[in-house]
């Protein structure tokens, strides 16, 4: 049997989820069954990361892509 504390996202993973959104999409699929804690985490890291992707990729290509 699997402990609980296992259940949960690292703190390296969380940041890869939020800075390539697709990892956090993967996590997800790859843990929601069997860790729903850590799939949600993973999830909601790769959900914030996208808008942030977009914005920064708006400010590199307005402004200091010029």
């Amino acid at each position: 049997m699997e402990t609980k504390n296992n259940d949960t996202l690292s703190k390296f993973w969380f940041m890869a989820s939020n800075t390539v959104p697709p990892i956090g999409f993967f996590l997800f699929f790859k843990h929601r069954n069997r860790h729903p804690n850590k799939a949600r985490k993973a999830l909601a890291s790769a959900a914030i990361g996208v808008p942030i992707a977009i914005a920064m990729g708006y400010i590199m290509n307005a402004y200091l892509l010029k």
